[in-house]
């Protein structure tokens, strides 16, 4: 039989230097995979600190310089308005139409005609036109002479912003027949319109009473306050009631105005 080689004892360490070499290679392991963790880490910061967040982002796009006005509106259409004229007042209309169209066309650079057929005023805006509101201030203005105003009175809504137009009826308030309507006109009207006088002088607004409806013109506090005074009356309410509130009313509004 063949001998068998003897076993040789491993001698002493070559364990411990077998363990060591195998250490390395596996502690390298990790550190090569935590690496590009770091760099990235690195690169977000970097990137981090240079970017601006208030700076616009940087495109290929064209910048361009916003519009003008004057081209937003060249590139409108233009508007028209028509405003119904009721069949009273055509006469008048005719009357003061030259007082009616200059300030349309001076002030307002609008284009106006007078339509007898359909008794209407037609507004149209131009290239001259200037301020975007214009032809509502024109339709502001046609309306304000068409509910019964003097034209003096409504070009006042041309050359002021704050002033307004509000109507309402007497059955808005009180609803009445006959007699009692007639008297209820009769007190908001007064004596040679003494009353009526008297409300717009209190409150500096300007009346216009025709038949139930009741139209008044100006700003929006003052208007407030000849509505209450109207009210009052188709109410009830005695003239001499009435003008005391307005005294009242008007020395705050005078205290107001120093």
């Amino acid at each position: 039989m063949a001998k068998k080689p003897p076993r040789i004892a491993p001698a002493e360490g070559a364990e411990d230097l077998e363990m060591d070499d195998a250490s390395p290679a596996t502690a390298a392991e990790p550190a090569g995979e935590t690496e590009p963790e770091t760099n990235w880490t690195e690169q977000d910061d970097e990137i981090m600190i240079d970017a601006d967040p208030s700076a616009p982002p940087q495109t290929d796009a064209p910048a361009f310089p916003p519009l003008p006005a004057s081209a937003q509106r060249s590139a409108l259409k233009s508007e028209i308005r028509r405003i119904p004229i009721p069949p009273h007042r055509m006469t008048p209309l005719k009357k003061d139409w030259v007082n009616i169209f200059s300030p349309l066309t001076e002030m307002l650079q609008l284009q106006v005609r007078m339509n007898v057929q359909r008794k209407c005023v037609e507004i149209r805006t131009s290239k001259h036109t200037k301020d975007i509101g214009a032809i509502q201030k024109g339709a502001d203005f046609v309306k304000a002479y068409a509910l019964g105003f003097d034209v003096n009175d409504s070009i006042a809504l041309l050359r002021l912003d704050d002033l307004y137009l509000d109507s309402f009826e007497i059955k808005d308030v009180k609803t009445l027949h006959g007699d009692h309507l007639s008297r209820a006109i009769g007190r908001i009207a007064g004596q040679d319109g003494k009353t009526k006088f008297t409300i717009e002088n209190a409150s500096r607004t300007r009346i216009v009473l025709a038949d139930t409806k009741i139209h008044i013109l100006g700003s929006f506090q003052n208007i407030k306050v000849a509505r209450d005074a109207i009210v009052s009356l188709i109410l009830g309410s005695p003239p001499g009631k009435v003008y005391a509130g307005l005294r009242t009313v008007s020395a705050r509004m005078r205290q107001r105005a120093l």
